[in-house]
Parts: C-alpha cells; structure tokens; sequence
C-alpha cells in the first residue's frame, strides 16, 4: 500500500506539473498574442495621428504665391511661370505628404529650396537666403515638412515682420549619432510665433511621436536679433 501511495502521489506530482506547464505553455501564447496586437494597434495610433498632424499643415503661403502670381502674369510673364510651376510643386508635395512618413531629406530640402524661391519673387532683395547640406546628411531620412514648417514660420514671423526683411538660413550636419538642423533668421521670437498653428507645437509632437521621445527640438531668440531652430534626429 505503501509503495501504490508514492507512485499515486508521484503521478498526481507529474499530472500537476504537466497541466501546470500546459496552461503556463497557453498563457505565454496567450500573452505574446496580446503584445503583439497591443504594437499593432499602438503603430496604427501611431501613423493615425501622424497623418492627422501632417494635415494640418497651414498652406497660408499658396494663397501669398497666387497673389505674387497675379501681379507677375502682367510684368513679368516668364517669371510667372516659373512661379506656376514652383506652386504646383509645391502643392504635389502637401497633397502627397501623408503617402510617406519619411523622406529623403534632399526633398526636403529641395522643397525648401522652392519654396524660398517663390518668397524671393515677393520680397526681392529683402529676403536673403542660405542653405549648406551635404550630399552625405542628404541621404538620411526625414519627417516631411519638418524644415519646410521653420521656414515658412521663418517668412511669416521674421521677414514679413522687418521693413528691411532679412536673412533666412538653413544649415544640415551630422553630429555624433545625429542629425543636427538649424534654421536661423531675422527676427524676434514672439509669442504669436511660438504659438503658431503652423507648428511649432505641431512639429514637436510629431517628432515625438516619430523618433519615440529620441529627437530634440529647440527654437530660441539670440542676442544679435535672430531666431535660431534647431532639430536633431537620430542617424541610425
């Protein structure tokens, strides 16, 4: 009897043990299965509000450029077009820009480069421009508009703001494990800028939702009367 009770006792051990194991075994799968659908769901928050964010981008300058662009068709008609066709680049990109979440920053910075163009025909020699980038930092990936947003709030709050205009600059490095961006111009740091709806505001939670809190921004006033923005982004 003694010897029955020990191999009872042994298997209900080895029985407990084996359904202790199956439902563990279960739970993990269980668990994974839950973790999984919890990224899945977290990545489409995630690109939700992305695009949501990338929408509500101010196109405020299309409606600057059709003005220029009336007054352009008698003067200057050649210029027109060039200004015609630097706009209907410029509203491809904001009509595409939900397609991708990131770009080539040589987009970037060719978007930025035409939109400074099409404000140089309205300011003239009041707006003074500058971009350095090389072709090494171009090839790394970007959100879009997120120069394009310090540019246009550049324009907006710095130039517009100066009966002389001034200078807008935009500089692109690589630094340590980053990408630093600076875009510095003529101006005054404002409440009114700082709380712009095109998007200071805007472009932070986007990088923070993008780079997972891994990206920096900073826009400060200097002393010579300058505004300086800077991101950086992860290289890698």
């Amino acid at each position: 009897k003694s010897m029955q009770l020990q191999i009872f006792i042994t298997g209900t051990r080895l029985m407990s043990i084996w359904v202790l194991a199956y439902h563990l075994y279960h739970y993990s799968r269980l668990e994974l299965q839950t973790v999984k659908e919890n990224a899945i769901l977290s990545i489409i928050v995630k690109e939700a509000q992305l695009n949501n964010l990338n929408a509500q981008l101010n196109p405020h300058f299309f409606f600057n450029s059709l003005n220029n662009i009336k007054f352009l068709v008698l003067e200057n008609p050649h210029l027109a077009r060039r200004a015609i066709d630097l706009l209907s680049e410029l509203l491809r990109n904001s009509l595409n820009c939900n397609v991708e979440k990131l770009i080539f920053l040589s987009d970037e910075i060719n978007l930025v480069r035409d939109y400074l163009e099409l404000e140089k025909m309205r300011f003239e020699e009041r707006l003074q421009i500058k971009i350095e980038a090389n072709e090494e930092e171009l090839t790394h990936l970007i959100l879009p508009f997120s120069i394009q947003s310090l540019v246009e709030n550049a324009v907006k709050h710095g130039i517009e703001k100066r009966k002389n205009g001034g200078f807008i600059e935009v500089k692109v490095k690589a630094e340590n494990d980053s990408i630093k961006i600076t875009v510095q111009n003529s101006g005054k740091l404002s409440k009114e800028m700082k709380d712009s709806g095109i998007g200071l505001k805007n472009l932070k939670e986007r990088l923070l939702l993008q780079y997972n809190g891994q990206a920096f921004f900073e826009i400060k006033e200097m002393q010579d009367e300058t505004v300086l923005a800077t991101i950086l982004i992860p290289s890698k």
